[in-house]
């Protein structure tokens, strides 16, 4: 198939949510293998993907089903009161239209904070109004099968069919190999300070279609309704609580898998080379990495179950804070 050739279905009308979860895998199946076939490929026609009605009917599925639909964003509308007003197909209706528009725009997330722990502190969650919500499940599922073909194996945080059992058994695996040390390392505030422009040149590797930058950078720059009622801007960070937010972490913090995994193909990637490091006084590493927040189940048709520097990371995120915890 073509490069040139367009990705999108263009089809007309409202499926059965069934019919609807089977185009849509259908879809980002063809997109995870053209991405994972074509490292280099870019993808330049995926807009109309996300007004697709299959694809908007599944976004509405996975956000009216989850337990924060009954959670309203700024305009207080949640999913069960949607149903019982204007109706999903009316509901999608309006959004689909402003979508192909280009009308569309995402409004302020209403902030409220939650306790992080016993540690007394507060973390910050941006709630998303439901209409936003859909927007970005609906994106995420065209955007998530790409990059998923891309993330290295190191990767567990956000991504279907991981969880942290994985990197815990990763871990247990190189503690039974001869690694002694293991390094905890904590990229601080990663969501609040996430960089707009690194993130949006990482996301412009893979695609290239300027609507869905557009779309994606419309929601990072959305603006916060503190619980006091004040707006304020957002110039750095993807608030936590939003659909997106993880995957957009994600898509930041692979460069951080990337350096880590060059490292051990070009230093460490044979018995040898490790021999020779440990004569020479030097370590070998390996990196699992888990992101805060994860979903305790997340599985996807598509994606096969199979410490962190500050010069690494550079512009993406201000600051690292690591600690040994056991030997």
């Amino acid at each position: 198939m073509s490069e040139d050739a367009p990705v999108n279905t263009g089809a007309a009308g409202w499926p059965d949510p069934n019919l609807a979860y089977f185009a849509v895998r259908r879809m980002q199946t063809k997109l995870h293998q053209w991405a994972r076939d074509n490292p280099s490929r870019r993808f330049g026609d995926l807009y109309n993907l996300v007004y697709d009605p299959a694809f908007l009917v599944h976004a509405w599925e996975r956000v009216s089903t989850n337990r924060g639909a009954q959670t309203a964003g700024i305009d207080r509308a949640t999913a069960p009161r949607i149903e019982a007003t204007v109706g999903i197909a009316g509901f999608l209706g309006q959004i689909r239209e402003s979508l192909k528009s280009g009308e569309f725009r995402p409004v302020e997330v209403r902030q409220v904070r939650i306790p992080k722990g016993r540690s007394g502190r507060f973390r910050k969650l941006g709630i998303p109004t439901i209409a936003d919500r859909v927007v970005q499940a609906s994106l995420k599922l065209v955007l998530e099968p790409i990059f998923e073909a891309d993330f290295k194996s190191c990767s567990y945080g956000f991504r279907p069919n991981r969880r942290a059992h994985d990197a815990i058994a990763e871990i247990h695996h190189y503690a039974t190999s001869g690694y002694e040390w293991v390094l905890e390392a904590d990229v601080r505030a990663c969501f609040d300070e996430i960089s707009h422009t690194a993130l949006m040149t990482r996301l412009r590797t893979r695609i290239t279609d300027k609507r869905v930058c557009a779309l994606v950078k419309a929601f990072l720059k959305s603006g916060i309704l503190t619980e006091l009622g004040i707006r304020e801007e957002t110039p750095a960070g993807t608030p936590q609580g939003g659909i997106l937010s993880p995957l957009l972490a994600n898509i930041a913090l692979s460069v951080l898998d990337d350096h880590f995994d060059q490292q051990w193909q070009h230093e460490m990637g044979d018995a040898y080379q490790r021999a020779k490091r440990r004569r020479n006084g030097e370590g070998n590493w390996k990196l699992p990495r888990y992101a805060d927040l994860c979903r305790h189940r997340h599985k996807s048709a598509y994606a096969d179950v199979r410490v962190m520097p500050t010069m690494v990371l550079g512009p993406l995120v201000k600051a690292v804070s690591s600690s040994p915890i056991s030997a």
